[in-house]
């Protein structure tokens, strides 16, 4: 319906838009609305069901006594599990040997990367290629089967490694040397995947600083110290950060397929001791409050190692 104003001619009146009416909310807008919704919703679901669900039932678990079998009724505890874990003195040595544990492969995971990956850019066409592809092999073996071959290198008598140095040492067996051989085989798989992020880190830092600084007279020593380190600093944070939060969790599986926590618990770490207290003493009480005291220490340690990096890191603006 036009709306004509009876002083104005009828030939302009004609040209008049229409009155403006109230907006429909149509289905196409609607959709327009939910679409995000609608593609975040698989990884929302996921994430609930996979990660927020079972940290509830964790929380729920640790204050119930519950030997595992379906039958056996819960027993509501309160917080006796966490007070009977603080008592243990296994679960301080775990704490302490997972600290060993991390700062054992931190030079593996910060210190010799960054000194590959500064070597390897003077590695220049097809060399550099199968160069990368040597360094990050090792993180492609299933740790299951490094186990097996560096338990059988680290044999006493006919082991490789052994025959090499002349010791006679039960390597895996020992509770001085155990703990020791898990780091090293743990950092030598660690190691591809920390140099691959080192590199990255380095494609990432414009060398328009570094032709500054030649000008002005630094030295290839200085570029690297003042300029190439700092601006990598990002990258080897979030490597600290990696290690701390997943090396317990990546070195499991070897310590489960070589040592099954021995010798004498030398090379049982939190991780180990949680799966330990629920599969091997079946008390699932005891195991949930130790994973949920694991995750706010290492939460409240990310936290801080975030902190720091925020602080700390130089980023190329």
């Amino acid at each position: 319906m036009f709306v004509i104003d009876d002083r104005q001619d009828p030939a302009q009146a004609a040209f008049i838009a229409p009155a403006a009416g109230p907006r429909r909310f149509t289905r196409r807008k609607a959709l327009r609305l939910i679409a995000p919704y609608l593609y975040l919703a698989p990884a929302v679901v996921l994430l609930v069901v996979f990660t927020y669900q079972p940290l509830v039932q964790a929380v729920q678990l640790s204050t119930v006594s519950w030997n595992l079998l379906p039958t056996a009724p819960m027993k509501a505890v309160g917080t006796a599990n966490y007070s009977r874990l603080l008592d243990l003195p296994a679960f301080w040595g775990s704490l302490g040997r997972t600290a060993t544990l991390i700062l054992g492969l931190l030079p593996f995971t910060v210190v010799l990367p960054v000194l590959i990956a500064l070597a390897s850019r003077k590695v220049q066409g097809r060399a550099r290629t199968v160069y990368q592809a040597l360094v990050f092999a090792p993180f492609l073996v299933a740790p299951v089967a490094a186990a097996a071959v560096w338990r059988w290198l680290l044999h006493p008598g006919s082991g490789f490694v052994d025959q090499l140095v002349d010791s006679g040492r039960n390597w895996v067996y020992d509770a001085s040397t155990a703990q020791a051989v898990i780091v090293l085989i743990t950092g030598w798989q660690l190691l591809g995947f920390a140099v691959l992020v080192v590199w990255a880190g380095l494609a990432g830092i414009s060398g328009d600083y570094g032709e500054a600084a030649q000008v002005d007279g630094a030295t290839p020593g200085q570029i690297r110290r003042w300029i190439t380190l700092p601006l990598l600093s990002p990258t080897l944070l979030f490597l600290v950060l990696t290690t701390v939060l997943l090396s317990p969790t990546l070195s499991f599986p070897l310590i489960d397929s070589m040592t099954q926590g021995g010798p004498s618990q030398a090379t049982t770490n939190i991780y180990y001791l949680l799966w330990d207290y629920a599969f091997h003493s079946f008390d699932a009480g005891l195991s949930a409050a130790a994973g949920v005291l694991l995750f706010v220490g290492f939460g409240a340690l990310a936290a801080v190692l975030v902190w720091i990096s925020e602080k700390v890191a130089v980023h190329d603006d």
